[in-house]
């Protein structure tokens, strides 16, 4: 289990994702978009809106069980995508890049991006915005709803 969380809003997401295809508009243009199910599906969105793309496929690529990782396994290759020539791959984060070095196998010749990237898996993508500690575990808006959390200094026992 991670030893840190990290709170993503709704709008603090799209901002992110927004800055993401500032940073990918120069190295297209993209014939479609790989989206990574199912936390790259809304960066995906957003992006393809940004960059203007149409063409939408999706991969899914089934690594975790709630918090716990297993052995990676393609549920639904993205068959559209070819070899992944002039195609950009999305996902919310890269985490240990197992998911990434699938889909690198799967599209070699695609643009691989993320929103948020780990150092161990950083190496395995082109293009990310944001590098969270690999000890922190990001906490998405659909896997979250507001509640109260007690302050810092009360759960460090100060």
């Amino acid at each position: 289990m991670a030893q840190r969380y990290y709170t993503v809003s709704w709008d603090q997401l799209h901002r992110d994702s927004k800055a993401l295809a500032w940073r990918l508009l120069e190295k297209g243009p993209y014939r479609g978009i790989v989206a990574i199910t199912r936390g790259g599906l809304i960066p995906a969105a957003i992006i393809a809106r940004e960059l203007d793309c149409r063409l939408i496929e999706s991969v899914s690529i089934v690594t975790y069980d709630e918090e716990k990782r297993g052995a990676p396994r393609v549920a639904k290759p993205p068959v559209a995508a070819g070899d992944g020539e002039g195609w950009l791959i999305l996902d919310d984060l890269v985490d240990t890049g197992t998911t990434a070095r699938v889909i690198r196998a799967l599209l070699p010749k695609a643009h691989f991006a993320t929103v948020y990237a780990k150092p161990a898996g950083k190496p395995t993508v082109d293009t990310f915005i944001t590098e969270v500690s690999q000890d922190t575990w990001i906490l998405f808006p659909w896997d979250t709803e507001p509640q109260f959390v007690a302050p810092i200094v009360k759960s460090a026992g100060k």
